[in-house]
């Protein structure tokens, strides 16, 4: 993305989106609601815990990650990074305004946010130096998770409203982070993992590395015994949802032994998403 395009990604600082189902920007962040539904920003530490509640539930006690003792005492999934973060949620309203109505989350981390930290997330696994030296700004996605009862496109469509106005919002030139296929023999997703290496490499200058110790290399199948389109199919919805907005994978997969599941580090340029939102908010302005 130019530094041109980028710098007119978001609208005016302070001006406010639609009135009715479209974002409203303030101290807060952003706020979209669709019915009884609302994807908004995190506010304060009980928002924070309503988010890692939610993690809690689907990572430890429905995909059999392996807590330690002060998650399982606390039944909350947490770590250093999530004070410095933005936490976003979906709530839905029909379930009260308490813990309970936090339906789905995704972790934002921003340059600043992993600065103060002394890293992104990511970096545990995967050398991002050359992301980390783009001039423009980036951002990390992480503990991405919807409740059993919610994983609706509805849902997810709400969910990606949300990014897509942070990503303009803060004019976000990339995203990147961790995405997790189920299970840690690597073996076992021989078929998916060659398929994301032969099609959807991240080129070169764009392209994180598995750290060595911990590299697992994806090329376990040649390309032309995979069928393409069944591979695509079989992948997890996210990494297909990651694939449709023109997302990369770095070189090598993880094997996180704590979340019970292998990893792989996904790169979305968001030239389409600000262009996309550049354009709705130039045409309001015509209208207005």
């Amino acid at each position: 993305m130019s530094a041109e395009t980028n710098s007119a990604c978001s609208p005016e600082e302070g001006q406010s989106g639609d009135s009715a189902s479209g974002p409203q920007w303030g101290a807060d962040g952003l706020s979209i609601r669709s019915g009884t539904m609302e994807v908004r920003l995190a506010r304060n530490e009980a928002d924070i815990d309503a988010s890692q509640a939610l993690r809690y539930r689907v990572f430890y006690e429905e995909m059999a990650a392996r807590p330690t003792p002060e998650m399982a005492r606390l039944a909350r999934d947490f770590d250093d990074f999530d004070p410095l973060c933005d936490h976003l949620l979906v709530i839905d309203h029909s379930r009260g305004e308490g813990a309970s109505s936090v339906v789905g989350t995704y972790r934002l981390i921003r340059r600043e946010a992993a600065r103060r930290h002394g890293g992104f997330y990511t970096a545990a696994e995967y050398d991002i130096s050359q992301l980390e030296a783009l001039p423009e700004d980036i951002l990390e996605l992480g503990r991405s998770c919807v409740d059993v009862g919610y994983r609706t496109r509805p849902t997810m469509q709400l969910l990606w409203r949300g990014i897509a106005e942070y990503v303009f919002r803060h004019c976000i030139a990339l995203m990147f982070g961790c995405a997790s296929l189920p299970g840690t023999d690597p073996s076992a997703l021989a078929v998916p993992l060659s398929y994301l290496y032969h099609h959807h490499l991240a080129p070169p200058h764009l392209r994180p590395r598995a750290v060595a110790d911990r590299y697992v290399d994806m090329r376990m199948l040649p390309a032309d015994t995979i069928e393409p389109l069944r591979a695509l199919a079989d992948l997890p919805p996210l990494v297909k949802g990651y694939l449709r907005l023109g997302g990369f994978v770095g070189d090598g997969a993880v094997v996180d032994e704590q979340f019970n599941t292998t990893d792989i580090c996904i790169v979305v340029k968001t030239d389409l998403v600000t262009d996309k939102y550049y354009k709705h908010y130039e045409r309001r302005s015509r209208e207005g």
